[in-house]
């Protein structure tokens, strides 16, 4: 169950000023410290992970349709409330036209594919006073981490373009669930050689224990 739909329809100043910034504004992040406040009043402050590479796609008015994986938790309990993880699924939505909270409308677009990052939301940019019951209580600061999976045009309404759609979606889903499978196999060999050693420690512990007492009974 998806969390990020808005409920609320009146924008503060401050969002609308970012949404309608020029894409020479967003750009000038890209130059500055990996923590930026992207509101002017800390509402909604996005710390990059990973950084996209060189060249990366970004959301534009041509490209306003995006793909994301993300993990929702409470600031304050650090408590997981909504998450693409657990099913590898992929979230997508079109930037500006208030079906997300207002929070996400305006750091995607200052994202680029391949990039991931960590989105602290004040309530006044989320769900605000109201909350979203049962999950997220009243006046909750909410952070997300965000990968950026793709941009891309506004989708057709055609049945050939629901069709290519879904075969995209599908293909995304796959990538994920191979990149998921390395990242396990990955961190089962890191287990496996931690044990190896830990077990090639505790033999020599042993092995210096049997002589210490061999010592002790010739004496």
């Amino acid at each position: 169950m998806y969390h990020i739909a808005s409920t609320v329809t009146v924008w503060p100043q401050q969002v609308v000023l970012a949404l309608l910034a020029p894409i020479r504004v967003f750009k000038v992040l890209d130059t500055m410290d990996d923590v930026t406040d992207l509101t002017g009043d800390g509402g909604v402050v996005k710390k990059i992970i990973t950084r996209a590479k060189d060249g990366a796609l970004a959301p534009t008015e041509d490209l306003p349709m995006v793909d994301v994986h993300y993990e929702g938790t409470l600031a304050e309990t650090g408590e997981v409330f909504d998450t693409t993880h657990e099913d590898n699924s992929v979230f997508s939505f079109e930037l500006g036209k208030g079906t997300v909270i207002q929070a996400w409308d305006v750091a995607l677009r200052t994202m680029k594919v391949g990039e991931v990052a960590k989105i602290t939301c004040k309530p006044e940019y989320a769900y605000g006073a109201a909350g979203s019951p049962p999950d997220i209580p009243p006046n909750a600061t909410l952070i997300f981490e965000v990968e950026l999976l793709s941009c891309r045009p506004r989708k057709g309404s055609s049945l050939g373009s629901a069709s290519e759609e879904r075969a995209r979606l599908e293909e995304l889903k796959k990538q994920r669930e191979l990149a998921a499978a390395v990242k396990e196999e990955e961190k089962k060999k890191r287990e496996e050689a931690k044990a190896a050693a830990a077990a090639r420690i505790q033999a020599k512990l042993d092995a210096k224990k049997g002589q210490g007492k061999g010592k002790g009974k010739g004496k």
